[in-house]
């Protein structure tokens, strides 16, 4: 990538895969990013689960009810989850983690996307927290925050839209400060 604000702007969700499988430089290079996350007074409540088992993958794209069924048809998946005993803003932490994945993916030219696991359910009503730590065998006192789904893009999606970007939600000094 030339500039970080270029790699923000071909950074897009992707949700279609070729099934190549990644190579381990760039899972490697994935990784490297999410641990150089930050955290909160560095306490990294953090920890990621890699998944290429495509039955694994398969019943993790069904573990909500809408939105993770694209998880089947990548490369692999980066489950990220938390020990909530160590902090009270593990979900910030995670989160600040899953995008750097991301970044890291799409530096990779790689796709990916976020799938959110926290507080969302499936078909029946069920956890889907719940789901996903049954499925991993995860202690009770951890919890997921989102599963990132990456592989080779099925194609190349147009890159963000400067001139779609919302200057008028920037406010100085105050709130509708000019």
């Amino acid at each position: 990538m030339e500039n970080f604000i270029e790699l923000l702007k071909k950074r897009r969700s992707c949700r279609r895969f070729t099934g190549e499988p990644v190579s381990q430089e760039s899972v490697a290079n994935i990784m490297r990013a999410a641990l150089m996350s930050p955290s909160g007074h560095r306490i990294n409540p953090w920890e990621f689960i890699l998944v290429e088992d495509r039955e694994v993958l398969r019943a993790l794209s069904v573990s909500k009810a809408a939105g993770a069924q694209l998880i089947e048809g990548a490369a692999m998946a980066v489950v990220v989850v938390a020990d909530t005993t160590k902090t009270d803003v593990w979900i910030e932490d995670c989160s600040i983690a899953t995008i750097l994945m991301q970044l890291a993916a799409e530096e990779e030219g790689l796709g990916s996307c976020w799938v959110q696991i926290r507080l969302r359910k499936d078909a029946e009503g069920n956890s889907a927290d719940g789901n996903v730590k049954s499925l991993l065998a995860l202690p009770e006192h951890y919890a997921v925050l989102s599963i990132v789904a990456i592989g080779h893009k099925e194609r190349e999606s147009r890159p963000f839209d400067e001139e779609k970007m919302q200057w008028e939600k920037i406010h100085i000094g105050t709130y509708g400060g000019e």
